[in-house]
């Protein structure tokens, strides 16, 4: 018994590597001892789970007394002679258990003691209030579901290497609550977005991964080859043109969740890997979808957190109030002092630009430079809900062309926390409009761009056919995660993200 509760606590201060494999050679050899008496634990094929812990402890008045079955992680176990306690993890949270050897039987109470923190039991007892006032399960059964042959750490999430927690996800999620709890949160909102889509008459669809020509964004693509067909296909950057497509066979209202892939840096708000939204609905603009983004933050936001005033990083947002509408121009004028109303050849704006400080290339035109400025002096103040309007036709070879002045597109980004949420358009249906766009962006390709479109043979054709005027917009779903749930880098809102191999394998 005393080496035992001894080895319990070793597991709890497990510092040194040489420590590790003298326990994870204990456990191995203790599931050896239960195979060798025909107990192996890895043979049960299921278990009979009743109830959750959370789902017990907050209806204690409906439970109490009555026999339930839990099933969970055992991530604590205090053994007293006769009498033992422990804590079981499950999905909800964690509940305590009195196991007692009377009530289990000699036989199955010395196999309990000779479990370890990790291991997958159920428990199946009477729900009851200890003397201290805890909830707990008196158990009159216990079994080991699965043996855990690896050491748990103590504080897994006070690990200085915070990577060693996005490489093993699943140590990270049965240590750290607040991860299981932020995933969950993902889900919901995930599930809310198609909830309140489905409810406004969209259809979601599934558009293709492997594409021959990887268009709808400013982004390098992945390159891959295909050996079946002997063709080099890319991984898609956007959902755009193969949504499009739809709108054009006359489905009036559809959307696609899904991953996208580009083939740039990593940091906090960028992950080459990430998930998408993309919508498209017939018969509307970019007014349009103004008011649905509006609509759709505030639902989203009621539905998983009760509440439109969210909190980032000590900043408070609200999302009940109208958002903010301001063209890129005078957003410019705002932070910066630089009216470009006032501004009209390229000369001029490579002039201000000098001025101001703002770095730009040769092939930059008066429009880039513009979003040059914005980058520069708007962005970082873009805290509360904000739509920035009509930006220069050069950034924006996919959008029609505002009537009243041709210079600008019927655009709008949704900023929040200074970060870019949405990219929406008044769609470009124009096809020969769009040819002459596809033209211009080949050209940038050519002077070095490698961010720029090609021209898709197809979707020209699609267009060809007639495209009703439409509004479209996509949505950053990680960040809006990060948003909603508090969390300071999209690599704490994706389960598996991208991270260096390590010495050939991940470790």
């Amino acid at each position: 018994m005393a080496e035992e509760n001894n080895m319990q606590g070793m597991e709890e201060s497990v510092q040194s590597k040489e420590e590790v494999n003298r326990l994870v050679k204990v456990r191995k050899d203790k599931l050896a001892e239960l195979q060798a008496a025909g107990k192996d634990p890895f043979q049960l094929t299921k278990y009979h789970m009743t109830h959750h812990s959370m789902e017990i402890k907050n209806n204690f008045d409906e439970f109490n007394g009555k026999t339930v079955s839990i099933a969970g992680r055992l991530m604590q176990k205090r053994v007293m002679g006769k009498a033992s306690f422990c804590n079981v993890q499950d999905l909800q949270g964690n509940i305590q258990s009195y196991v007692a050897r009377d009530n289990i039987g000699e036989e199955a109470y010395a196999d309990f003691k000779k479990y370890d923190v990790g291991d997958l039991v159920g428990i199946k007892g009477e729900v009851f209030l200890t003397k201290t006032g805890e909830i707990s399960v008196h158990a009159s059964e216990v079994i080991l579901l699965a043996k855990s042959l690896n050491v748990l750490p103590e504080k897994y999430h006070g690990l200085t290497n915070t990577d060693l927690r996005y490489r093993q996800r699943y140590v990270d999620l049965i240590m750290n609550q607040e991860v299981k709890s932020t995933f969950i949160k993902r889900s919901k909102i995930i599930s809310s977005i198609r909830k309140y889509l489905d409810a406004q008459g969209f259809m979601e669809v599934e558009t293709p991964l492997l594409v021959p020509n990887a268009g709808g964004a400013a982004a390098r693509p992945f390159e891959t080859h295909f050996n079946a067909l002997d063709e080099d296909v890319k991984l898609r950057i956007s959902l755009e043109l193969y949504l499009k497509r739809l709108i054009v066979g006359g489905l009036e209202r559809v959307y696609e969740i899904g991953r996208v892939f580009r083939n740039e840096g990593i940091d906090t708000r960028h992950n080459p890997e990430f998930t998408l939204m993309e919508l498209y609905q017939a018969y509307t603009d970019y007014n349009g979808m103004m008011d649905l983004t509006e609509n759709l933050y505030r639902f989203v936001a009621t539905e998983v957190l009760g509440t439109t005033k969210i909190t980032y990083n000590n900043i408070e947002m609200d999302l009940g109030k109208p958002f903010e509408r301001i063209t890129m121009v005078d957003a410019v004028k705002k932070y910066s002092g630089v009216d470009f109303n006032d501004i009209h050849t390229l000369e001029e704006a490579r002039a201000a630009a000098k001025e101001h400080g703002v770095q730009f290339e040769e092939r930059h035109k008066k429009g880039d430079i513009l979003n040059l400025f914005f980058e520069e002096f708007v962005e970082e103040h873009l805290v509360q809900p904000t739509f920035v309007m009509d930006h220069p036709v050069e950034i924006s070879p996919l959008t029609k062309k505002k009537p009243s002045n041709p210079d600008y597109v019927e655009r709008f980004e949704f900023f929040m926390n200074g970060w870019e949420m949405a990219n929406a358009y008044s769609e470009l249906n124009d096809p020969i409009d769009q040819r002459e766009r596809f033209k211009a962006q080949e050209e940038l390709l050519a002077q070095g761009d490698e961010e720029a479109n090609t021209t898709d043979e197809d979707f020209m054709n699609a267009l060809e056919h007639g495209m009703p005027p439409t509004g479209g917009i996509g949505f950053g779903i990680d960040r809006m995660v990060m948003l909603l749930t508090d969390s300071p880098a999209i690599r704490d809102v994706l389960l598996f993200p991208t991270m260096k191999t390590l010495g050939g394998k991940d470790q």
